[in-house]
């Protein structure tokens, strides 16, 4: 009995010795991306626009995250859009989510007010959007773990 039960703890020592953590979660050449895209955003030229993340969810109906020009990521506020003025990106094509993780150089402002949003039970501030233009389809990364932007992950991490 006492050495079936060594050997379970043996095994199962062996088995979890290989799980270990990286701490991002990221690949060395995303953290190349990730480095390369912390550089530009230092040489964005300042402006009166916004910079915006798409981050498409199934569940929630925010927006994404926007963040002025020149700011980091980790300034960044997810939104509830306002498209009063103008369509979403998204919305405007007719294909909710297609442009899950694109990049958009933004014109509007936020608003001043808070929108509710259901599924996630939180308030979110409103901008108002004027206008938009994709800067990248591939960006580089802003979350730590690499399944944030799986449209089907509930998980609502925040930029770094």
């Amino acid at each position: 009995m006492i050495r079936s039960s060594l050997l379970v703890l043996l095994l199962a020592s062996f088995a979890l010795s290989g799980c270990t953590t990286t701490g991002t979660g990221f690949a060395a050449s995303d953290s190349k991306a990730r480095k390369d895209m912390v550089d530009a955003i230092a040489q964005e030229p300042k402006g009166s626009y916004f910079v915006g993340r798409r981050y498409y969810k199934v569940d929630y109906k925010f927006w994404g995250y926007i963040r002025k020009a020149g700011e980091p990521w980790s300034s960044a506020q997810l939104v509830m859009m306002n498209e009063n003025s103008k369509l979403a990106p998204d919305r405007e094509s007719g294909h909710i989510g297609s442009d899950n993780n694109f990049e958009y150089k933004l014109s509007g402002n936020f608003t001043g007010g808070t929108v509710y949003e259901p599924a996630s039970n939180r308030f979110y501030p409103e901008f108002m959007l004027k206008g938009a233009q994709v800067l990248t389809t591939t960006p580089g990364p802003i979350y730590r773990d690499p399944k944030a932007t799986n449209p089907e992950w509930r998980v609502i991490p925040t930029p770094y």
